[in-house]
């Protein structure tokens, strides 16, 4: 579609997505998304903590319009632990035969990513490796979000049972166990996790999450997991009627 149109696609979305958005971030938007074409749609830009972040979907897509020559990654051994699960790759972006590229390092370990990509630790380096390159070789002044390290997604953020009681009542029910079920869930469906949340609140027929019971929390899992099995599209369905919720819930 037209620059124009798909910059206004783009910020239509962003207000549906973001509620309480800023006019300062819309405008910051139109200037990044016509700049670069990128598309919130599209999943290229993510609003957070009150910024623009770009993603690697974001990135790949502009190098691939940008007709980029191509991309290289290596370890640097020197600084690569596999033991202890700490990597740092070199990324080498070619924008045109013949150039002499742009580098970017990324490093990653336990205490940089997420608990839902534990154990990955060597793909996330590659990936901020890649996006460093890719912003460098075609001037994109924000930051990746894969590049920010641990960001805790709302169901990570819940403390777990024993910082409230015992899961009796309507103390935090969401135990280390249920949690991680949880959390193992949305990472091996790619489900958007604070639709998941918005959607276990409902379920719930509480205010917050943390109201809940244990036994409500567990079926709203073993309820979950039985419907991404099924059919992963019907939930999304269901996930994505809560986008207007997505930024007040609890």
């Amino acid at each position: 579609m037209p620059r124009k149109t798909a910059v206004q696609t783009s910020i239509r979305m962003a207000r549906r997505i973001w509620k309480n958005i800023s006019q300062e971030a819309l405008i910051r938007l139109r200037e990044i998304a016509t700049q670069h074409d990128f598309s919130v749609d599209a999943g290229d830009l993510i609003y957070l903590h009150n910024g623009w972040y770009v993603t690697h979907t974001g990135l790949i897509g502009l190098a691939r319009r940008k007709r980029c020559s191509g991309i290289h990654v290596e370890a640097v051994d020197s600084l690569c632990d596999s033991a202890a699960g700490r990597f740092v790759l070199k990324a080498t972006v070619l924008p045109s035969k013949g150039s002499s590229g742009f580098v970017g390092y990324g490093d990653a370990d336990p205490s940089n990513v997420s608990p839902l990509v534990r154990g990955a630790e060597m793909r996330v380096a590659e990936t901020r490796a890649v996006n460093r390159a890719l912003r460098k070789a075609y001037g994109i002044g924000i930051c990746s979000v894969e590049e920010i390290g641990s960001v805790p997604t709302p169901i990570e953020k819940l403390p777990s049972q024993s910082a409230h009681g015992n899961g009796n009542g309507n103390g935090n029910a969401t135990s280390p166990k249920v949690r991680d079920r949880l959390c193992q869930i949305i990472r091996q469906h790619k489900l958007d996790p604070e639709l998941v949340k918005a959607y276990a609140v409902d379920f719930c027929g509480t205010k917050t999450l943390r109201e809940a019971s244990r036994e409500q929390v567990e079926n709203f899992v073993h309820q979950l997991a039985d419907w991404a099995e099924k059919d992963r599209n019907a939930l999304v369905c269901q996930l994505n009627s809560y986008l207007g919720q997505k930024e007040g819930a609890a």
